[in-house]
């Protein structure tokens, strides 16, 4: 059952805060600032008051409260999951189009953002709940086959889904996850817009395959194979972009450098988002931190992990500065003209184990062509 927090709003609406990099900053900020505020001591306004008499045996001083987050020491690993926006489409089945992990090595004081391709060929593992008998096939389907719910054809579970994916991307990567979320691509849409924008320097240039410069979408073909009429394009340098440009901006994979490109391009747009949220000092404006959040809305699903003012009190002290963005190479999988999928080349996946090891830096200073720039 979802948890519901004390405003009535279900748990997992607070819980992306905590999660997808450029929340997790805004949040963790405002809720550190409310703790501190609220275990502050109460004063009354006036002149000290005086006491007549014995004066009182003085009551023994208690054992501080530990702070939220004490016991969190980390490592930690989080894991973000972006979905197609036909979510929104009755019946249709969620696909894992971005799959972002957040590794918070134990001094919790910096972070490493990689994504694993949608396409890299993986063993998804059987699960009962959905019925799926387990095999080997696209990341990407880890998602839509997990949230396949038994006699509800129309209704699939984007939280079930995840439940197959993290399992598919722990066996994957040997990484356990502490806390995780699903959220639609038009709730960062929402994202952004409820920001202002946001600062990004586009390291090539973009043309979109779905929107035209005024934003609308462009009409699909005669025929099918594309779409028709002018295209928006990103030019190379520094730009501001508004929530569907941005939005547009991070889905394109059919650019030089394919959904390689894209994983970049997605981590270099939360990176640049949650430097926003730190230069605008969102610690000291909790309704502004709220009006974010609340833009979500039900685009998202939290999927368990510690209690919310834990993981924020925990992480709040990760600046944008200390997220390195970690680009994880790799190929084609197929024979002759049969393509099957991704693989990540024997670099990229000996990111892995240095990571899990507690050796990303080590292995980042012998592999630098992993770290990404901008």
């Amino acid at each position: 059952m979802t948890q519901e927090t004390g405003t009535g709003r279900p748990r997992w609406v607070w819980g992306l805060a905590a999660l997808a990099v450029v929340v997790l900053m805004g949040v963790a900020a405002l809720v550190v600032t409310r703790v501190v505020r609220d275990d502050e001591p109460r004063r009354t306004a006036g002149p000290a008051a005086t006491t007549t008499g014995p004066t009182p045996t003085p009551s023994p001083t208690p054992s501080p409260t530990p702070p939220p987050g004490a016991s969190i020491t980390g490592p930690l690993n989080l894991l973000l999951v972006g979905v197609d926006t036909r979510v929104s489409v009755p019946g249709w089945e969620p696909h894992g189009d971005a799959v972002l992990i957040l590794h918070v090595p134990a001094g919790l004081d910096r972070a490493y953002l990689f994504s694993l391709p949608r396409d890299l060929v993986v063993d998804i593992p059987k699960f009962p709940k959905s019925g799926y008998g387990g095999g080997r096939t696209k990341l990407t389907h880890a998602m839509s086959y997990g949230s396949r719910v038994p006699g509800k054809p129309k209704n699939p579970s984007a939280a079930q889904g995840y439940e197959l994916l993290r399992s598919t991307v722990a066996g994957y990567t040997g990484l356990r996850f502490d806390a995780g979320a699903v959220v639609t691509f038009n709730g960062f849409d929402r994202l952004v817009d409820s920001l202002g924008g946001v600062d990004l320097y586009v390291d090539q240039r973009v043309p979109s395959l779905h929107r035209r410069p005024d934003g609308k979408y462009r009409e699909p073909a005669r025929g099918g194979g594309g779409y028709t009429g002018p295209q928006m394009v990103y030019e190379k340098g520094e730009r501001h972009l508004n929530g569907w440009q941005a939005l547009d901006y991070a889905r394109q994979r059919y650019i030089a450098g394919g959904d390689y490109a894209r994983q970049r391009h997605q981590q270099q747009l939360l990176r640049a988002l949650a430097a926003k949220i730190l230069n605008e000092n969102l610690a000291r404006q909790p309704d502004r931190v709220e009006q974010v959040v609340s833009a979500l809305g039900d685009t998202l699903v939290y999927a368990g992990g510690p209690r919310i003012v834990d993981l924020a009190y925990a992480l709040g002290g990760l600046s944008a500065d200390r997220i390195t963005l970690v680009g994880l190479p790799g190929d084609g999988v197929g024979k002759g003209g049969s393509y099957r999928g991704e693989q990540l080349t024997s670099v990229g996946k000996g990111f892995l184990p240095a990571l899990k090891a507690g050796d990303a830096e080590k292995y980042l200073d012998a592999h630098p062509e992993l770290r990404v720039k901008n």
